[in-house]
């Protein structure tokens, strides 16, 4: 059975038309296997978020090919491309995208709300692996994953940068994703924060999730397994990372 997890032949991304087209993507081709930790990495505007967009189903390619787990993802309908985004991919952004007056438990269970618009309401076993204890453990379970759970009763707007980031990791971690898609998560963190953030991912990477990184920075890419450099919508390089340096906390990360 192949590890591959997702491959992309010839892609490319043109916004516009004629002499105004831009090329955010332009003719990559790569694969990512299942368990790594694969950072994409490159300046602003190199046409690395539009690439990560695309990975996650949030936008399609103007042309080539995207296969995820073996499957042409052109074959997919709407209702799948949504219950893929849901059930297999976590994603993680630089803003954060946390509900403003709304707690820490209600920002991580939005995901499990979502679930229960689309699923049978008249199936007892969905309905009950959305309400009481069970529910209310995997919430707890997402937030001690991530240090959080002592914030639990917190309001967002009450929380650090660093706390912000870490919930919203606990929220792309509900549904028990197989993907975790990170778009600048440090980008808003100071550098201590970054740290922290960036080993909850390599855990969550030790435990068997594939993650794929988005960043402009060196020492934010420097702990992932492998790094694709991007450039005008190129991939210009594909690299293992093989530098081990000394975190500020002086632990040891590859």
């Amino acid at each position: 059975m192949s590890n591959i997890l997702i491959q992309v032949k010839n892609l490319s991304k043109i916004y516009n038309e004629g002499k105004s087209a831009t090329r955010a993507v332009n003719d990559v081709s790569f694969e990512i296997n299942k368990g790594e930790f694969v950072a994409i990495m490159g300046p602003s505007g190199s046409g690395k978020s539009t690439l990560m967009q695309i990975l996650g189903f949030l936008d399609k390619p103007t042309s080539g090919r995207y296969f995820f787990e073996g499957k042409d993802t052109k074959d997919f309908s709407e209702d799948e491309l949504a219950q893929i985004r849901n059930k297999k991919i976590g994603f993680v952004f630089q803003t954060f995208n946390l509900l403003p007056r709304t707690t820490v438990y209600e920002n991580v269970e939005l995901p499990l709300l979502y679930n229960k618009e689309k699923n049978n309401f008249f199936s007892w076993k969905n309905i009950f692996s959305l309400f009481g204890n069970q529910k209310k453990e995997k919430i707890m379970m997402a937030l001690s994953a991530v240090g959080m759970k002592h914030r639990v009763n917190y309001f967002s707007n009450q929380l650090s940068g660093g706390e912000k980031q870490r919930v919203a990791i606990a929220r792309a971690l509900i549904n028990n994703p197989e993907i975790i898609l990170a778009d600048e998560p440090t980008g808003n963190l100071d550098s201590k924060s970054g740290i922290q953030v960036m080993k909850i991912l390599q855990k969550l990477n030790s435990q068997g999730r594939t993650i794929i990184l988005v960043t402009h920075e060196t020492y934010t890419a420097e702990h992932a397994q492998r790094i694709l450099r991007i450039m005008d919508g190129k991939i210009i390089a594909d690299e293992k990372v093989v530098k081990i340096r000394k975190a500020q906390d002086g632990e040891i990360l590859k």
